[in-house]
């Protein structure tokens, strides 16, 4: 990992990405050091060190190493049938564990539209009872977030405390980080609120978060980049013994069939994997963007919030200056293609979204999910593409499409580490 001056550092591409504040930590040689910039929101007070940025996706590090602390206690299995502990699971295949809830080779959609029920308990039971799964468990990756709702129930079934209990006090408390969340049931905790930037525009705008109490377990915890580093030298093996070193070296271990493309090198339990042995997640909120590196050889640890929408692009800018282990999945994208490939345009579904393949205006497609202009897709060799985000400019992103088997007609869509089956 490069020596850099990290302040300057951090507000040369906070300001170039228009991001309203930041928080940046590094932790090397047993050193943390950590640097804030601009405010917590247009008007409002400074970003300081103790403020709490709605870290998204990286709650499912979180929640994975909840689980990893259960299964070190001898109280949860990772490879025992899902339905042995959740009955609502048995309508799903047998073959479907808890290592393929927290590694995302379940098979399970991402997300329900049709979220009916107000408890954890409840929403998991319907979204198990009716999913049609992508795939058979762990002959493949997609990555889910009713998949970490059934992991957070699944704790709380194993525990006896509801997820947020459990979480702030088997893994938060013991690692010296005080416990916020986006949502709760005893409602909102103080949390940095997300902007939508708009780069081309110079646009800046206050939005507000609108995760739901049932979607917690995969996105609901508010931190700092400190708080961040915390769980990154925890798992590290450095810290509060509370995961053991042999589930710890499991979670960073590359799980079989996982291919993440768009998304990572490869995937563990609850953390993606990297370049040079790095491994950790990235996470969006509304309007926030959070990023965990963890590097368990040398013991660095690097965890950077934002409270704008395009941290994600600032982020891959830090980490090549960092020296952080990252993934760009347009760096292996070969040669443009002339002709679009037959097969491609076409509607695709996971679980109740909806992803249309249109013929493009400014690039040769474009991506509509639910009915909302999403990113122009330009085309590469292997039915790869590189993705325009169509409200941040960005094109960092990159998908590809996939054959049911060689030589058959083009079947799937995979965006964002999501599959999506075709449709007639």
């Amino acid at each position: 990992m490069h020596e850099v001056q990290l302040q300057p550092l951090l507000e040369r591409h906070a300001r170039r990405h228009l991001i309203p504040g930041a928080q940046l930590a590094v932790h090397r040689d047993g050193i943390t050091r950590a640097v804030e910039f601009g405010v917590q929101h247009t008007g409002g007070p400074p970003m300081t060190r103790v403020a709490r940025v709605p870290v998204g996706s990286v709650s499912k590090t979180f929640t994975a190493a909840l689980a990893m602390i259960l299964v070190s206690d001898g109280d949860l299995d990772l490879d025992e049938p899902l339905a042995e502990y959740l009955p609502a699971a048995a309508s799903l295949s047998e073959r479907l564990t808890v290592r393929h809830l927290l590694s995302h080779t379940g098979g399970l959609p991402s997300d329900s539209d049709e979220v009916t029920a107000s408890t954890l308990s409840k929403h998991v039971a319907e979204c198990l009872r009716r999913a049609d799964p992508l795939h058979e468990p762990g002959d493949g990756f997609s990555y889910s977030n009713i998949g970490y709702s059934a992991a957070g129930h699944l704790i709380e079934v194993v525990t006896g405390m509801s997820w947020w209990e459990a979480m702030s006090s088997v893994l938060l408390r013991p690692l010296g980080v005080e416990a916020h969340f986006v949502v709760a049931p005893d409602g909102a905790h103080d949390s940095v609120p997300g902007h939508a930037v708009n780069p081309e525009r110079h646009r800046v705008v206050p939005v507000h978060q609108s995760l739901t109490l049932v979607d917690a377990p995969a996105g609901a915890v508010a931190a700092s980049a400190i708080d961040l580093v915390r769980l990154g030298r925890m798992l590290a093996g450095e810290g509060p013994t509370l995961v053991e070193d042999a589930q710890l070296r499991e979670m960073r271990t590359p799980v079989d069939g996982a291919e993440p493309f768009g998304m990572a090198d490869a995937w563990g339990l609850g953390v993606a994997l990297f370049e040079g042995g790095w491994f950790g997640h990235d996470g969006t909120g509304d309007g926030t963007s959070c990023h965990l590196r963890v590097h368990p050889e040398s013991g660095a640890v690097v965890a950077l919030t934002t409270n704008g929408s395009t941290g994600f692009a600032m982020w891959h800018e830090l980490a090549r200056a960092l020296g952080v282990g990252d993934y760009d999945g347009c760096r292996e994208l070969g040669e443009r293609v002339a002709a679009t490939p037959p097969g491609c345009v076409g509607r695709f579904y996971n679980g109740d979204t909806e992803y249309s393949v249109l013929p493009g205006e400014n690039a040769p497609l474009r991506l509509v999910v639910d009915g909302e202009p999403f990113a122009e897709l330009t085309l590469y060799d292997g039915l790869r593409f590189r993705m325009r985000d169509v409200d941040t400019g960005d094109t960092s992103q990159a998908g590809r499409f996939l054959r049911g088997s060689p030589g058959r007609d083009i079947g799937w869509l995979q965006v964002g580490g999501r599959l999506a089956r075709r449709v007639a």
